[in-house]
């Protein structure tokens, strides 16, 4: 089981979602995933500044991000909303936390691509 660790040891985008994963509610206030996609939108903001290269799927400027592709691949319908809008839409639906459907459907997403790189 991951730990909690402290933010300087921070190394990518998984390690600050794992963290959220450990403990969402000391990083999403109300398990909103709104603050998330905020929250992930600002990091991908700070890789462009500090001219990181990273792979980030959650947010591509002018155009659907590799996971609003995956999700609309998945539910066999595109969408003009983002992730983060759908998968609250949908746990609401289906009476599931959203934060819990989000890391279900990263996983997913996850394992997809790690097979596609093989």
């Amino acid at each position: 089981m991951t730990k909690p660790k402290p933010l300087h040891e921070f190394e990518n985008v998984d390690d600050v979602l794992e963290q959220v994963r450990l403990r969402s509610g000391m990083w999403l206030p109300g398990g909103s995933l709104a603050h998330l996609d905020s929250m992930l939108i600002g990091y991908r903001v700070a890789m462009a500044v500090h001219n990181v290269e990273e792979d980030f799927p959650f947010w591509t400027p002018g155009e659907d991000s590799p996971f609003d592709r995956w999700l609309n691949k998945c539910s066999g319908a595109a969408s003009s909303l983002r992730w983060s809008t759908r998968i609250e839409r949908e746990a609401e639906a289906i009476g599931t936390p959203p934060i819990e459907l989000f890391f279900t459907l990263l996983d997913q997403f996850r394992a997809e691509h790690q097979q596609r790189a093989r």
